[in-house]
């Protein structure tokens, strides 16, 4: 029988925060008891979807809005995240301007497949949310990383970014607060990258699922700092609205100079090709937007908590080290002095000690030597899996656990 040909962008693919749950799996079915820090998902632990939200789920299912819906979204909520922006970010935006996707990874796709030829290059922050470089890669261009100055709290470095914008790069990815190191950009650093953006006529995607996770300080919408450079606004439902499992996120495009229409219009037209996002979740997401928002605050303060427990017990154990995160819920410590590269550490904790992490080269080059741990678990795990972590440094790869 003739072995079918599958194509090179398809081989290719990676996405390691859930490869790591594959092995882990092979574990766990010899009866170990496994601790996920790997996946960013606070429902699958101790936090739960408001009561609120999941009513006007079953409302919505109830009442009959199972059918299609329009492919940028529903008008409401189109309209309920135009509100949001404004009232919580302070950017102002037309609902006209905003596309509801398949959770934000959906926008990821659409706007790398309308900005990126073969040859096309996109500036990413580095270490990266692996997604925005295998999209980049998957429609035929190449990611180039920025540096982030890990001593500086991983700010963006300014002059390299300026060093790596060439005659193909595309635009310019902000994640903040930042996946994986949980850094906060300064509202300085945001407004310089705007500046290089307008003086090289670039587009500005910046990507803002975390906005409401936010710590000791303020949070700054890329947008709302905008003047007349265009901003392409990435965000969703999965993390302050504890919906991770409900999959909707969206798009915005802020453009006083309309630079981005053409833009705009092409990705409407991938909207329509996969139809709509899921009419009932929007109906429900409508209600997260405009319902009582006290489950955000409660979110943040358990997650404050957990963040101080793990960044100071990390910083305890010996070999390794790790910047304080100021936003998201992920911890990214430096390993290279426990003598393991961070496959090897990933790889020998999760077969000693049983606790699944991350490697930090998942997220890009910028990212080898250090591991993401997300903090999004209970306390009592967080509690154990930084206990096996020290166990497992004291004794190394000698340390076995039952």
């Amino acid at each position: 029988m003739t072995k079918i040909k599958v194509t090179e962008r398809v081989r290719n693919i990676e996405y390691a925060i859930r490869d790591v749950i594959v092995y882990a799996k092979h574990i766990a079915k010899t009866g170990k008891k496994i601790y996920y820090l790997n996946i960013g998902d606070p429902v699958a632990f101790d936090f739960d979807t408001p009561a609120h939200i999941k009513q006007a789920l079953r409302e919505a299912v109830e009442s009959g809005e199972n059918a299609y819906s329009p492919s940028e979204g529903l008008p409401e909520l189109r309209q309920a995240i135009a509100q949001k922006e404004k009232r919580i970010n302070n950017v102002n935006i037309s609902a006209e301007n905003v596309i509801v996707t398949t959770g934000i990874s959906e926008g990821i796709q659409m706007v790398m497949a309308a900005l990126i030829d073969v040859g096309d290059e996109i500036l990413l922050p580095g270490p990266t949310y692996p997604p925005y470089i295998s999209y980049a890669k998957f429609f035929g261009g190449k990611p180039i990383t920025y540096e982030t100055v890990e001593e500086n709290g991983w700010q963006p470095n300014i002059d390299d970014l300026r060093k790596k914008i060439s005659k193909k790069t595309r635009g310019i990815v902000i994640i903040n607060p930042n996946n994986p190191c949980g850094a906060l950009y300064e509202e300085k650093i945001v407004k310089q990258i705007l500046n290089l953006a307008g003086e090289y006529d670039l587009p500005v995607l910046s990507d803002e699922i975390y906005d409401q996770i936010i710590y000791e300080k303020r949070f700054v919408s890329t947008a709302y700092l905008a003047k007349d450079v265009p901003v392409i606004g990435l965000n969703g439902f999965s993390k302050a609205h504890l919906m991770t499992g409900w999959r909707l996120g969206y798009l915005y495009f802020h453009d006083s100079n309309d630079e981005l229409q053409e833009l705009k219009q092409c990705i409407e037209k991938e909207a329509r090709i996969r139809l709509c996002a899921n009419t009932p979740v929007q109906k429900a997401a409508v209600t997260a937007l405009n319902g009582p928002q006290d489950h955000v605050k409660e979110l943040v303060g358990k997650l404050r908590q957990r963040r101080d427990l793990a960044w100071k017990r990390l910083n305890e154990i010996e070999g390794i080290s790790c910047t304080k995160p100021e936003g998201a819920f992920y911890v990214f410590p430096r390993v290279s002095g426990t003598g393991f590269s961070d496959v090897e550490f990933a790889e020998n904790l999760l077969k000693k000690a049983k606790v699944a992490v991350v490697p930090g080269s998942a997220f890009g080059s910028s990212g080898r030597g250090h591991v993401r741990c997300s903090y999004a678990t209970s306390r009592d795990k967080i509690m154990e899996a930084l206990n096996r972590i020290e166990s497992f440094m004291s004794g190394k790869a000698r340390a076995v656990f039952y």
